[in-house]
């Protein structure tokens, strides 16, 4: 075990799968006390009490990141529980499929609540907290969405646009009180967001190596890859970084064009 984090305490949103679960082993492993908040309960448990085991300290609370109290009821909580908080780690989030006008409002309003306003009501309820320390880390989970489109996903890529903004304005409006914030922006990611996505086509594996084909590196991202950006950014290793975005797609937005054969 490292021990990159030891003695901080991290609130990760949607930590109980994918690079929300990445993150959380990773910073337990790092000497991090964490707490997981999703709505995965049965996932979300199972992760907390295998670290636990695993002799890394770790939480689990069901948090919905759309409803404000969820996010303050969840935030007070692990500060209370590990005497602080330091991070806070935005991974929650959700994708619709669909043409924009086939959306109903509701889909629209469900996706903006957990993609952004999740966001809003973690900087909120955190920063009474976050405050009391000399220096304190968010990191926001962005997209390759954050700077170009994607096809039948707009208000995915509408959100992801806004994550990268909030971003940027929470590291200056909050700098003042020692508070860095960043966005990590994976690209293809092999997640159960992703798998969702892909099963939604005629031949999954197939449209899988259809967009590889499209990344220098020729592989899509694993969760790890994106949660050793976000460990990088919740530490002192990037002392001096804030209000910016760190791209982990193997290279997939560095070209205008390419075809990995």
């Amino acid at each position: 075990m490292g021990s990159r984090l030891a003695g901080k305490t991290a609130w990760i949103s949607g930590g109980a799968s994918g690079i929300g679960a990445a993150v959380t082993r990773l910073f337990a492993a790092e000497g991090a006390n964490v707490f997981v908040a999703d709505v995965l309960a049965d996932q979300g448990k199972t992760l907390a009490e295998s670290i636990g085991r695993e002799g890394g300290n770790a939480r689990f609370q069901l948090t919905d990141v759309s409803r404000e109290n969820d996010v303050r009821q969840s935030i007070d909580l692990a500060a209370k529980q590990f005497g602080g908080l330091q991070i806070i780690v935005n991974c929650a989030g959700i994708v619709h499929v669909g043409l924009l006008h086939e959306y109903d409002e509701s889909d629209w309003d469900r996706l903006m609540g957990v993609n952004v306003k999740g966001i809003y009501f973690s900087i909120k309820h955190a920063l009474p907290h976050l405050r009391k320390q000399a220096s304190s880390h968010m990191v926001n989970v962005g997209s390759i969405s954050s700077f170009v489109g994607q096809a039948s996903t707009p208000a995915y890529t509408a959100s992801k646009a806004a994550v990268l903004g909030l971003s940027r304005s929470i590291a200056l409006d909050y700098a003042s009180i020692g508070l860095r914030c960043n966005c990590v922006c994976p690209g293809i990611t092999d997640t159960p967001m992703l798998r969702t996505h892909l099963n939604a086509t005629p031949d999954p594996e197939a449209t899988l190596r259809q967009r590889v084909r499209r990344v220098p590196l020729n592989r899509a991202m694993a969760s790890d890859d994106i949660a050793r950006a976000v460990l990088y950014l919740s530490c002192d290793d990037s002392s001096g970084v804030t209000g910016t975005s760190l791209v982990v797609d193997g290279g997939y937005l560095a070209a205008a064009e390419w075809d990995a054969g």
